[in-house]
Order: C-alpha cells, then structure tokens, then sequence
C-alpha cells in the first residue's frame, strides 16, 4: 500500500480489496478477544477543523484496540488553525508522532500535509472524499452480499464527498454505479473523467433517482447540506425535493435490495424514517465498520506493510 491514505482515485482494486480483507480480520479479533495490539507504543495525530462523532471515536477506539495511543488536536485551538504553514505542522508532528488523521475541508490540504510529512497522512474527511467512509461502505455491502464485483450501487443526493468516493470506490472494485443528482450538483470532473476510464463496470449519471434505483443492489444517500453549507439549507431543499429514498423508490430497486446512510440522518429530508428504520441493521453495521476500516488502514500504513 501507498505511504497515505489521501482519496480512493489513489487506490488499486487489489489494494481496496487487501484493505478489506485486513478489515475483516481485524473485525474477527476484536469479536473474539484475539489480541491485535500490532500498533503498540505507536501514536496518531488526529487534526479536526470539522466537527465529528463517527470519524473521531473510531479513530481513537480503533488506535486503543491497536495498542496505541491517539491524540485529539482541534483545528481552532492547534497551530494549524492560527496561521501555521500545513507544511510545517507536518514536519513537527512527523518528528512526535507515526501518523497523522485529519478531517478539514480542502483537498489540497490533506495533499499538502502529506506533501511535507515524514509519516502516513489519512484523509478523514475533505469536501472533495471521503475515503475511509466508503471502505467502510463497501465492507458492509460486501459482508451483506458476500461480493462486490456485479453488483449495482445507486447513490441519489447531491455530487458531494460520498458520491465522488463511492464511483471511484464502487466502479474500481467491479461494481456498477449509478448517481442521481439535480442540475448543478453534479460529482467532481475529476471522477467523472475517472469513470469514463472504466471499462469493465457501468456508470450512470442520471437526473431522476428513479431512474438511477432501476434494479439496484445498495441504495445509498446523504444529507442534502453538508457541514458548512448551512445557509444553503433552503435552496438545497428545494433542489433535492423528489431525492429522497423512500418506499416508492426503494420498490424499484431489487427485492433484497440493502440501504446505506454515512450518518448523521435527516429523516423526512433524504431518507424517510421508515425506510431507514427498514434497514437499521444494515445502516449501524455500516456505521461500526468505520472502525474495522479504520483499523486495517492504520496497520498497512503504520504498522503492517510498511513496517
């Protein structure tokens, strides 16, 4: 595996698959109390200038069960958020620590960290990906369905960090995908041109969720206003009216048809509370893989391949 984790375009399928497979195992231990402390005296920077519950208790938890130790830094009280070049934040936290997570909001942030780091960088979350969700995403969907590759994804929302990782996730591992999203929110350029590089998966891009659920193995959605959007609340409601998955999409889909949520949901808004209650299961097992996922990228990257 690479040095970082920056976004899924980075990745190959055997290197999602490997991860996945180290997910597993990593899920196996902790379920039987095998000891998996390959992380030990071992230290993770975890830099936040966005908020979190998942990606921060995950992480954390995850580098306990590993052995190792996580430090939280918040963006407003760091130096990072006072001015501090990125490039030097990265060569003094490359000097304390042996790997550093950050959640924020540009891309070219994560990419600068990991420019100047000695150490593996892990995206967290950026406005533009969203890697360590959608492994997760897959790990679920293929524990439910025991494969990936065949089956059709739809995701229907707004173009954001999900939907950009899920194509590239969903189409490098086999998967056909199709995204529903309004006129002018459409996912990155760059995954779109990443899609039409495909060859053996189908990608759709479609206006009407309809449409895109035809036949869908995995239904997938988001909150219509991500963090930092909140005062385009209104005008994204009105643009995502008729994007919600509810029974009469989901009728569409296949009959064993599964449901993904990232969390938090906005029930009544892009998933109705029945719906999600439906598949409430599938949704929180989604939501615990984050530390499985999480654990496998931390091992390859700081403690396993690259050891």
């Amino acid at each position: 595996m690479k040095k970082d984790l920056l976004k899924l375009l980075d990745l190959t399928r055997e290197e999602i698959v490997n991860i996945l497979n180290v997910a597993d195992q990593m899920k196996y231990n902790q379920k039987h109390g095998l000891n998996h402390a390959y992380l030990a005296g071992k230290t993770l920077a975890m830099i936040f200038e966005k908020n979190s519950t998942r990606t921060r208790v995950s992480f954390e938890t995850g580098m306990y069960q590993l052995g190792g130790h996580a430090l939280f830094l918040s963006g407003k009280e760091s130096q990072i958020g006072r001015g501090e070049p990125i490039a030097d934040t990265a060569r003094v936290l490359s000097r304390y620590c042996d790997g550093i997570m950050i959640r924020t909001y540009g891309q070219d942030e994560v990419e600068e960290l990991a420019r100047y780091a000695s150490i593996p960088v892990i995206n967290g979350l950026t406005d533009f990906s969203h890697p360590c969700q959608v492994l997760a995403d897959l790990m679920t969907v293929r524990e439910h369905k025991t494969r990936l590759e065949g089956l059709k994804l739809c995701f229907t929302g707004d173009g954001n960090n999900m939907a950009n990782s899920l194509i590239v996730g969903g189409l490098t591992c086999g998967m056909d995908v199709s995204v529903a999203c309004p006129e002018g929110y459409d996912p990155d350029p760059q995954v779109l041109d990443f899609a039409k590089t495909v060859t053996d998966a189908k990608f759709q891009l479609c206006r009407r969720p309809e449409e895109a659920a035809v036949d869908a193995d995995v239904v997938i959605t988001d909150v219509w206003a991500s963090m930092g959007q909140e005062e385009e609340k209104a005008q994204r409601e009105k643009a995502f009216a008729g994007y919600q998955v509810n029974e009469a999409l989901m009728a569409l889909a296949r009959p064993d048809a599964m449901v993904q949520h990232c969390l938090p949901a906005h029930r009544e808004e892009e998933i109705t509370a029945a719906v999600f209650e439906a598949h409430a299961e599938e949704i929180f097992d989604e939501a615990e893989n984050r530390l499985h996922a999480q654990k496998a990228v931390m091992y390859l990257l700081m403690g396993g391949e690259n050891r």
